[in-house]
């Protein structure tokens, strides 16, 4: 039961962590209302969040037993998952008319 409770929770994570940058014009969510944010900087903001989200996976890991060894594959793999996470916040904030 565990292991499911931490599979869903960094799921969950992934999807608010990946759309966050879209979505709110903080810097890094906590920071200061900025009134323009570039894309680098929500692509900055996208691999942070990234990291953030790979650090809690793999100490979940490491709670329920001995870490897997990974190669790039698996690095390649989670990052476009995560990339695609993003898509929704992606097509709020560039593809959708804002009324304003």
């Amino acid at each position: 039961m565990q292991q499911t409770a931490f599979t869903y929770a960094v799921i969950v994570l992934a999807v608010v962590a990946a759309n966050a940058p879209f979505v709110s014009q903080r810097c890094a969510i906590v920071g200061p209302r900025l009134t323009r944010k570039s894309f680098g900087l929500r692509l900055l903001e996208l691999i942070a969040a990234y990291l953030m989200v790979g650090t809690v996976a793999l100490y979940f890991e490491q709670t329920m037993g001995q870490i897997a060894a990974q190669t790039w594959e698996f690095y390649a793999v989670t990052a476009t998952l995560f990339i695609t996470l993003a898509f929704p916040g992606f097509v709020f904030r560039y593809l959708l008319k804002h009324r304003g």
